[in-house]
């Protein structure tokens, strides 16, 4: 008979952005891939969208990014992208741009 701990509720939030260290040309790679055959939703940053303004890569790249991780963490997705991306415990949501958090 296996004893199976009780989950915390303590887990914490966390949501997967953009390194701000990491040059646009390495973000916009990290990108291309994360929308493309990463198989992130990439819908909401598309012109007119939510998530659309800022219009700049890192911005993108950061919802992206959160979008990839959310989706597949629980698979083995990491928050990593050759480095041009972090871990962050504050909401990036902004506006009318909401990324999501999945426990």
């Amino acid at each position: 008979m296996s004893i199976t701990p009780p989950r915390s509720d303590g887990q914490l939030e966390q949501w997967c952005i953009a390194d701000e260290q990491t040059p646009d040309g390495e973000l916009q790679a990290a990108l291309d891939w994360a929308c493309g055959k990463g198989g992130a939703d990439c819908r909401m940053i598309q012109v007119n969208q939510p998530c659309y303004l800022p219009n700049t890569v890192r911005d993108h790249a950061s919802y992206a990014f959160n979008n990839y991780f959310q989706k597949f963490k629980h698979n083995g997705g990491s928050c990593y992208f050759r480095g041009a991306a972090i871990i962050t415990e504050l909401d990036p949501s902004h506006n009318s741009c909401h990324y999501e958090f999945l426990p």
